[in-house]
């Protein structure tokens, strides 16, 4: 099997099994016996073809492949299908498909059959763990923007891994808890079916959320501190002593007063910078809608106001809704704490929520409202932008949040999202940074 024609054909074969197996599912002997052979003859192990063995499995029995999965580059794969359209527009000759692009896309198969291919029926342990390794493999050789565009693709598989495990059996027994790699996903289901658990099952979930509290407190920590201390508040008259001189400005400002008779410069007026900061503690409002359609925002939310009361002036209170209101200040720097206080799914009565943020705000021009929420409202959406409107006009930083999760997706009643934009507070959708910037921007 040598040649250039011969090497596209088995590149094609490759493809076509990884498009079978992800899209139906079944094996196809005759692509599974050609694959069999492709893989042979460019001397990788048949491990290579097997969709349950992980890839950190593959890169265990077989070292020398650890440094091809990790310079994958998909950016590559996809141009054999446009050789003809290049020749049409006159561009020069493409390269060849060689050995090592057929070898690429054996690679490039196995780890996204692996991801994609998630099959049916319960899933152990083991096969999420594998399964997440399999997708940080993908994440790492896409990149951050890349990654970034599937990322809700892949938090949807790996709920529905979640779904089909038996996470109660599972949480019972040490040793297949331990295989546990706290996600998304996983905590989700686990605050879900929190109020179902006891003993050692409920002492497991606990430390699992610890744990992915920990871990994601950790990144949020980090992109809090990446700031300034606070700006310079220049209604404060700076302080007249001699560290705080500024002497180029006192210089500067005297020039008129020099002497050139005996060349001395006679300064009238002295100039002193200005470096007071900010004193008063700013009060920050968090607001979140804890129905089951905002998991991600309630999670990253929750330890992110908790990141924020442990700065210096720096009052944070949380609230969390449904239908009902809960003051979670009290547990407001401890985040494992405040989750399972909380009772993800309802419906939404924003007003309910209002009613008790109203009476917090005491100095609306040091205060910041975030309201993380699809505000899709049961027939009460009038009553809460008219509230929340009041609230801005009062002097109140306010910042309507649509998602902070990892995906970046979340739908948004477009009712809300245009009044908010015409009120010149446009909601925020994305990742968890863009609230992290308008949080430190308000507090600078």
């Amino acid at each position: 099997m040598t040649g250039g024609p011969n090497h596209e054909t088995r590149r094609q074969i490759l493809y076509w099994r990884l498009l079978a197996g992800v899209f139906n599912g079944d094996q196809q002997p005759t692509l599974e016996q050609a694959s069999a052979g492709i893989v042979d003859d460019l001397g990788l192990p048949l491990a290579v073809l097997d969709p349950g063995i992980s890839i950190d499995n593959v890169v265990q029995r077989y070292p020398e492949m650890t440094a091809e999965f990790e310079s994958l580059d998909f950016s590559e794969t996809g141009d054999a299908g446009n050789e003809d359209a290049a020749n049409e527009a006159g561009a020069e000759d493409p390269q060849p498909i060689g050995a090592g692009d057929v070898r690429t896309a054996a690679l490039v198969s196995k780890l996204l059959l692996n991801v994609f291919a998630t099959g049916s029926g319960q899933v152990s342990a083991t096969q999420l763990a594998g399964w997440q390794s399999d997708a940080n493999w993908l994440r790492r050789c896409l990149g951050e923007e890349q990654a970034g565009a599937v990322q809700g693709v892949l938090t949807g598989l790996e709920g529905e891994l979640v779904s089909r495990m038996r996470l109660r059996e599972v949480l019972a027994d040490p040793r297949l808890a331990a295989q546990l790699t706290p996600s998304m996903s996983l905590i989700e289901q686990l605050l879900r079916d929190k109020h179902n658990l006891s003993g050692v099952a409920l002492a497991n979930a606990k430390r699992l959320i610890r744990r992915y509290i920990d871990e994601v407190a950790e990144v949020l920590r980090t992109q809090v501190q990446q700031t300034s201390v606070g700006t310079v508040d220049r209604s404060v008259p700076p302080k007249r002593i001699l560290r705080n001189l500024d002497v180029g400005r006192t210089i500067w400002k005297n020039l008129p007063n020099w002497n050139p008779e005996d060349e001395r410069l006679y300064v009238d007026r002295l100039y002193y910078r200005q470096t007071a900061k900010r004193t008063v503690p700013a009060r920050m409002i968090v607001v979140v809608d804890q129905s089951g359609s905002m998991v991600d925002s309630m999670v990253n939310c929750t330890i992110l106001a908790s990141i924020f009361a442990g700065l210096p002036k720096v009052d944070v209170h949380l609230i969390a809704y449904d239908t009902r209101a809960l003051d979670l200040t009290p547990w407001v720097h401890d985040p494992f704490e405040v989750l399972l206080r909380t009772n993800l799914g309802g419906g939404n009565d924003g007003p309910v929520a209002m009613a008790m943020a109203q009476p917090k705000i005491t100095d609306p021009k040091n205060t910041v409202l975030v309201w993380i929420s699809d505000f899709y409202e049961f027939d009460r959406s009038q009553p809460l932008f008219e509230a929340m409107e009041a609230v801005h006009r009062s002097g109140v930083k306010l910042i309507p949040v649509g998602s902070v999760n990892s995906s970046g997706h979340q739908s948004v009643n477009p009712w809300f999202r245009e009044r908010f934009k015409n009120l010149g507070t446009p909601v925020i959708s994305g990742r968890i940074q863009k609230l992290v910037h308008e949080l430190k921007n308000f507090l600078d």
